[in-house]
């Protein structure tokens, strides 16, 4: 009897008893917090039925009429080459949906860009082709619109593949790597705008435009990768701030002949972007000069045998213009689609071929991303953070600029993917201190079916002791910042306690959402369960507040964002719950860049610093980002030097621990060796760590566990 007493009165106390303290290897090892996706969905043509891979790897059909049994596309056990079984990573459809373009071991080669090994599949005949095995691994391959050829990029030339003769045609010739690119981009067009694949089919299947990058001018930059007796140097075309960009030129090229003419579009720094209409052989162009100010729009039509190019439209900005997505050219064939921050906030509008501009959103808020048109209904659909900087919400709008519905009211970060066809989307939802919830949806909002409802980690987290993640404001005298707070587990207003600030600060980023934050989120968790307050501070220069706000900053990236970030700390360490002699802050790529500027000219408010893979020096980075804040250093000597840490060593105050990965592309590992110098040289203690073979992310096996292991324990020892 005695055990049954015991084991009723275990029963009836809550269930956060039996829960485990968070660990960093319960976040960073065991991964226990990860959020579920939904895999990924394409819509097919008929507007009713879908495709996923399931988790035994077949390809698979369904409807969203529930009645309707799943159909095996591809079967995995098919899907074998060789007399070895091959693994789905991707597919793509052809136009009439009879054959699937499937690819296979995916290598990364940078942030966005992978190679792989590319299979046909014929859904009628159930049969399985390579690709190209003579020229593979291969990128970017897809169908053309008619669906009787292959393109794709090899050995940094086009190729394409008739598939009803089965030849293979290298429509370009020079491409060699760190020299001549064909079709895909260089490293900092990766990086800073976005874009992998420059190169796309006419709707006619007739021609192929493509970008051409001669690199060859290009400084070099080496790393060493570690592993062999003697060390390999992998060595790639970086441009830094300042240094010569690649000569990118657009060419046409008639895919039946494969001749190729190159198209002259004025005096330009870069193309950041390119796209044919859906409908007809006409291609609009983006060229922007090298300060990023000014942004011209080109139309090249092939619609007859004279191919022609005119200068559709230019805007020019005093700082920066940014580069829009949305190249649409609407159904009337005389007009197209931008977002544009023209009014002092970022909308959207429809820009004529005459040059007439017609906005279709507007207000004293930003357009976050346009999301996709349905030409057939006229409606524009975007995500804005209208209710706030904070949020991001789904909006329609007719093109017009009537009847604008919010699809999604409830606060917080919505995400939203449309399907082929717009009538329908994939609908993430999250908000600071709940999980992603992942549904399909109508393109009114309306729910359809929950798809990744992530009910094992919200159970998870009921038996865990967290505090919730809260928003506030801190005036400063110069702006109204927003900031976020986790309060210490068992808080008590009548003592004091250190602080923890988590920092970004850079342009393009906002560290202060109502969003899901994922294994951040228990990291800081962690910090509060062990006496800490953490708090996030989105100083001028971050987004969603109009370009006054975020364009503060321009020709002096890191000085009214560490002049905010010092301010609403001391406003904050004001309070009587805030223990102002134990302070410290940590901040990863700009946010590294900006602890390492409160370490040295923060007059030793921070106790500790935590510097990872940061930018010490602008003259470092590269010249697209850069450049587009900054301008040149030859321009803007001042801008560089005043605002950059590596300077000013000599001030440095408290404990400072610098950690970099060695093989690092982004921010390169430079920034921090040229740092040490500068530090030793002033005779400044400091700690740090190195992990060989390691990139901007430094991350895989035992390495993320690792690194937030140290800086936890030097976290609890030095703060």
């Amino acid at each position: 009897m005695k055990y049954i007493s015991i084991f009723i009165i275990l029963f009836f106390i809550h269930p956060s008893i039996f829960s485990q303290d968070l660990t960093i290897a319960r976040i960073w090892k065991n991964y226990e917090f990860s959020a579920k996706g939904a895999g990924s969905y394409q819509m097919l043509q008929d507007g009713i039925s879908y495709t996923e891979l399931d988790e035994k790897g077949d390809l698979v059909k369904r409807s969203l009429n529930e009645s309707v049994k799943a159909e095996i596309l591809v079967s995995a056990a098919r899907l074998v080459w060789n007399n070895a079984p091959i693994t789905v990573a991707g597919y793509d459809f052809n136009k009439d949906e009879q054959k699937v373009l499937l690819w296979t071991a995916p290598k990364a080669i940078y942030r966005r860009s992978f190679e792989a090994f590319y299979f046909l599949y014929d859904l009628k005949t159930q049969h399985l082709t390579a690709l190209d095995e003579e020229h593979a691994p291969q990128t970017l391959a897809e169908y053309s619109p008619d669906g009787t050829k292959v393109s794709y990029i090899h050995g940094n030339d086009i190729l394409v593949k008739d598939l009803l003769t089965g030849k293979v045609r290298k429509m370009t010739e020079d491409g060699k790597r760190n020299k001549i690119i064909n079709g895909t981009t260089d490293w900092v067009y990766e990086e800073e705008f976005a874009i992998t694949k420059a190169y796309g089919w006419s709707p006619d299947s007739k021609y192929l435009s493509f970008l051409k990058f001669d690199e060859r001018n290009v400084p070099e930059f080496q790393m060493a990768i570690y592993g062999d007796l003697y060390p390999q140097q992998f060595t790639y075309k970086y441009p830094k701030a300042g240094e010569n960009n690649s000569k990118v030129t657009l060419h046409l090229l008639q895919v039946s002949s494969g001749k190729s003419q190159k198209i002259e579009l004025g005096n330009y720094e870069y193309i950041p972007r390119l796209n044919w209409s859906e409908s007809s052989n006409q291609l609009i162009v983006q060229t922007l000069n090298r300060l990023q100010n000014e942004l011209t729009y080109w139309l090249l039509d092939c619609n007859s045998k004279q191919v022609s190019t005119k200068q559709l439209y230019q805007e020019k900005s005093e700082t920066y213009v940014e580069v829009d997505d949305n190249l649409y050219i609407l159904k009337d064939g005389k007009s197209f689609l931008r977002c544009s921050e023209i009014s002092g906030y970022n909308h959207i509008y429809k820009i004529g071929f005459d040059g007439s501009v017609q906005p279709v959103t507007s207000g004293v808020w930003d357009v976050i991303e346009f999301l996709g048109l349905d030409q057939e209904a006229s409606t524009v659909y975007y995500a804005s953070a209208e209710p706030g900087a904070i949020y991001k919400s789904i909006y329609s709008i007719k093109l017009d600029g009537t009847q604008k519905n919010n699809l999604t009211p409830q606060l917080g970060y919505h995400q939203a993917e449309f399907l082929n066809g717009m009538k329908y989307f994939i609908h993430t939802y999250s908000n600071a201190n709940t999980p992603p919830v992942t549904t399909l949806r109508t393109a009114a909002g309306e729910l359809v079916r929950t798809l990744e409802p992530n009910n094992d980690l919200l159970a998870k987290m009921k038996n865990e002791r967290l505090n919730p993640r809260t928003f506030l404001t801190i005036q400063t005298p110069e702006a109204m910042l927003n900031a976020s707070l986790i309060l210490p587990l068992n808080y008590d207003p009548t003592k004091k306690y250190p602080v923890f600030v988590n920092v970004y600060g850079g342009p393009g980023h906002n560290e202060v959402l109502d969003s899901w934050d994922g294994n951040d989120y228990f990291f800081h968790q962690l910090l509060a369960q062990n006496g800490y307050m953490v708090l996030s501070i989105d100083p001028r220069g971050t987004q969603y507040r109009g370009t006054a706000f975020k364009k503060a900053t321009y020709l002096q990236l890191g000085k009214l964002e560490i002049e905010d970030v010092l301010a609403a700390t001391k406003v904050f360490a004001q309070r009587p719950d805030v223990d102002a002699s134990r302070l410290g802050i940590m901040g990863w790529s700009y946010g590294g860049f900006m602890s390492s500027l409160a370490m040295t000219k923060g007059q030793g408010l921070f106790k500790v610093g935590i510097a990872v893979a940061p930018v010490t020096n602008w003259r470092y980075y590269d010249n697209i980002y850069t450049e587009r804040f900054l301008r040149t250093p030859q321009e803007n000597a001042k801008g560089y030097d005043e605002n950059s840490p590596i300077n000013f060593v000599k001030d440095l105050q408290g404990k400072y621990f610098l950690i970099h990965g060695a093989a690092d592309d982004n921010v390169h590992y430079q920034n921090s060796m040229e740092m040490i110098s500068a530090l030793v040289k002033a005779n400044k203690q400091f700690d740090l760590f190195i992990y060989p073979n390691k990139n901007h992310g430094i991350y895989g096996g035992n390495t993320r566990n690792h690194l937030f292991e140290m800086i936890f324990e030097y976290i609890k020892e030095e703060l």
